[in-house]
């Protein structure tokens, strides 16, 4: 059977591969497509398994809020170089998967890498990048969060997004603003009531060292460095969660205080924080 452009194109649409791979694709199983594509995924996945043992640590990291604003999605699709990150195409795809989770709502990332994609699953989809690109590709995080009003920000260059709840409609300015605080500061937890019990005992063991192992503070109490040990804590829950922390474009407020200046209720519920830097 003669391979025609058309054909070549066609199969190349479908998978994303190069026109030369396509055309040896389609003569190897005499045209037949659904052949073809197969051929082309195995490839992928013999460049995967050459590539398995490769760093992928550049990529994108993108987030995005369904039109209704009640629920986000974030997701990270790596890569080797920041060549590949920074091409429209990788980003391209890497949307596409992030505008599935919003559609679906998967539970996990298992779960939205089973999800069909143009009529393959995510999963088999990001392993042909493999081999159509040539470097170790990886769907490595998907988060979702769900709240009254949800806002995503993404910092340019791709390489870090939030994403924020507020438990009301603020209006995307105030949602922005928070999330933009999250994506500069990097809170740990919403309010000091969240943080995590092990994380409360760990930074409380080492203000405590700190606070034994100051010169100024030998021969103090034990009751005395003990107060000393629980200031610094207070100082961690300060800088370290978000409704805490000063307000980035208005050191003279929290974060707390700027959401009640809007309205005295509103408040986060939660938030996602992913860099690749």
């Amino acid at each position: 059977m003669a391979i025609t452009a058309a054909d070549v194109s066609k199969l190349r649409k479908m998978t994303g591969a190069g026109m030369m791979d396509c055309k040896n694709a389609l003569e190897e199983v005499n045209g037949d497509f659904e052949k073809a594509i197969e051929i082309i995924r195995k490839r992928g996945k013999l460049v995967a398994s050459k590539r398995a043992d490769r760093d992928a640590t550049e990529g994108v990291v993108l987030a995005k809020a369904n039109a209704e604003g009640k629920r986000g999605a974030m997701i990270v699709l790596n890569c080797e170089t920041d060549f590949v990150a920074k091409n429209a195409d990788f980003v391209k795809f890497a949307q596409s998967i992030l505008d599935l989770a919003l559609e679906k709502n998967p539970s996990d990332l298992d779960s939205l890498k089973q999800l069909t994609l143009e009529g393959r699953k995510v999963g088999d989809q990001v392993l042909e990048q493999v081999g159509i690109i040539g470097e170790k590709i990886d769907l490595s995080y998907y988060n979702k969060i769900e709240a009254s009003q949800v806002v995503a920000y993404i910092h340019p260059g791709n390489m870090l997004a939030t994403l924020v709840g507020l438990n009301k409609t603020a209006g995307l300015q105030v949602g922005k603003d928070v999330a933009m605080q999250v994506a500069a500061m990097s809170p740990v937890a919403v309010d000091k009531n969240s943080v995590p019990a092990a994380t409360v005992a760990k930074e409380k063991e080492i203000a405590l060292e700190q606070t034994k192992n100051d010169p100024k503070n030998q021969g103090k109490p034990a009751a005395i460095l003990e107060k000393i040990a629980e200031g610094k804590l207070e100082k961690f829950f300060k800088e370290g969660t978000l409704l805490n922390q000063e307000f980035t474009k208005d050191s003279s407020k929290t974060i707390r205080q700027y959401l009640q200046s809007v309205d005295k209720d509103l408040t986060v519920t939660g938030f996602l924080r992913y860099s690749l830097k």
